[in-house]
């Protein structure tokens, strides 16, 4: 069994995600052309602020997984925290790629949120 089983499969789901952003955006450029930049193109720019969003958020929700596996173990409370984390990353990136404030606002909202709680249970048990 892998010490560290629930950050491996948070890093499996977003690499599968980060692939599948980047894609978007490639295949955005490829139909118009552009070998950089966005061209102007409404489309292109929600899809690289998607795919830019993503790639500042992920990797530091995936540490966060990986202290609270570190300090915890096998607690349920880390599975919590990594389906929020998941949830939240894939609302974002359906939010900006079709405009929905709706959507972003509630991801956001929810990975500040556990971001925050996690930060400071684990600032906690470092005393």
């Amino acid at each position: 069994m892998l010490p560290i089983p629930l950050t491996v499969f948070v890093t499996g789901i977003f690499a599968l995600m980060l692939i599948a952003l980047s894609l978007n955006v490639s295949l955005r450029r490829r139909d118009l052309k552009l070998a950089r930049g966005d061209g102007g193109d409404e489309a292109l720019q929600r899809r690289v602020r998607a795919h830019g969003n993503f790639i500042e958020n992920a990797p530091f929700c995936i540490f966060v997984v990986l202290a609270l596996e570190a300090v915890l173990a096998t607690s349920g409370i880390i599975w919590l925290v990594a389906g929020a984390f998941i949830i939240a990353r894939i609302l974002h990136a359906w939010g900006t790629l079709s405009a929905s404030l709706a959507l972003i606002a509630p991801a956001m909202l929810i990975q500040h949120a556990v971001m925050f709680c996690a930060a400071i249970w684990l600032l906690i048990q470092s005393i």
